[in-house]
């Protein structure tokens, strides 16, 4: 017996010892690298598709990458980050060929938007917006935005600043958060016809609301969104304006936390004018998405469907 309890501390010891020093590995290495495999891309940049990409960009990636002080895309802290995650700041996605990405190829930029893998092998942690699911077209416009003169991707020579992920993060991307595949098939959007499937689309892909809207950012799946814990059901803590700690709403049509009594009118005023069901503007982070007139009743469409779960906090 004494033996095998001596064994057993042994293991116990050995075991306690290659933890610590993964840990203090995982504390000081760089975030993990892979071998970008951008597609051979090029992308017309027509007047119409040009449009589309601005109002994709204005509601996907502004948010994070727009900085007032320069009035273009050149990155600044990203103050809505939940704390757990670290300190994060946008990266320069204007033109410039030195400080932005003006010198990337259509297809290293398409690919850093589906997988997460920049040009230099590098991955971006999960506070960066990834879009596996959207379709072609989608990625496409967005990439014939950044390409165009608009004065929100303009060349400007901004620095950009190093992030500084915690603990947490350095580890989730270890062992949970990894890159997605590029798409090997054409990836299309439902129809807008079929107003359910194009909601889910919206919700899943073009507009991401269950990143926000589910229970956890460490618990989503981007790939097969419908996964993700609390699937649309609220409760994921973010910061607001004064750093204090707010709830995600539910978006299930549960009578009593979420938006089962809603009509259609106080759904688009909500998503387009940023003013709730008690006639009070939606707090930050939440705001007026000013999404396109086509696109709210597919939304509501689509989250009535959903089985009604209660607000998770």
């Amino acid at each position: 017996m004494a033996k095998l309890l001596k064994w057993l501390g042994l293991t116990l010891g050995a075991i306690v010892l290659l933890l610590g020093a993964f840990a203090a590995y995982v504390a000081v290495a760089p975030l993990p690298s892979y071998e970008p495999r951008p597609p051979a891309l090029q992308v017309e940049a027509t007047p119409e598709r040009v449009a589309r990409g601005k109002r994709h960009t204005e509601l996907l990636c502004a948010g994070c990458h727009f900085d007032s002080s320069t009035g273009a895309l050149t990155g600044k802290r990203m103050v809505d980050l939940p704390p757990q995650f670290g300190v994060a700041y946008s990266k320069n996605i204007t033109a410039d060929r030195e400080k932005g990405i003006g010198a990337w190829t259509d297809g290293e930029i398409a690919f850093l938007i589906r997988t997460g893998i920049g040009r230099d092998g590098r991955y971006t942690p999960p506070w960066m917006v990834k879009l596996p699911n959207a379709s072609d077209q989608d990625i496409e416009d967005v990439i014939a935005f950044l390409r165009s003169d608009d004065v929100l991707v303009r060349a400007q020579a901004v620095d950009d600043r190093e992030s500084e992920p915690s603990f947490l993060t350095r580890l989730l991307c270890r062992v949970a958060f990894k890159p997605f595949d590029y798409p090997q098939q054409p990836v299309a959007a439902p129809p807008p016809t079929d107003q359910v499937a194009f909601g889910r689309y919206l919700v899943t892909a073009r507009r991401g609301c269950f990143a926000c809207h589910s229970a956890d950012f460490k618990t989503n799946d981007e790939l097969h969104p419908e996964r993700s814990a609390g699937y649309l059901g609220g409760g994921n803590a973010m910061p607001d304006i004064a750093g204090k700690l707010v709830y995600t709403s539910n978006l299930t049509p549960d009578a009593e936390t979420g938006i089962g009594g809603w009509t259609y009118e106080q759904f688009r005023r909500a998503m387009i004018e940023g003013i709730g069901v008690d006639n009070q503007p939606l707090r930050f982070p939440m705001v007026p998405y000013r999404i396109q007139e086509d696109e709210y009743v597919p939304l509501a469409s689509y989250v009535r469907t959903l089985a009604p779960s209660a607000a998770t906090r």
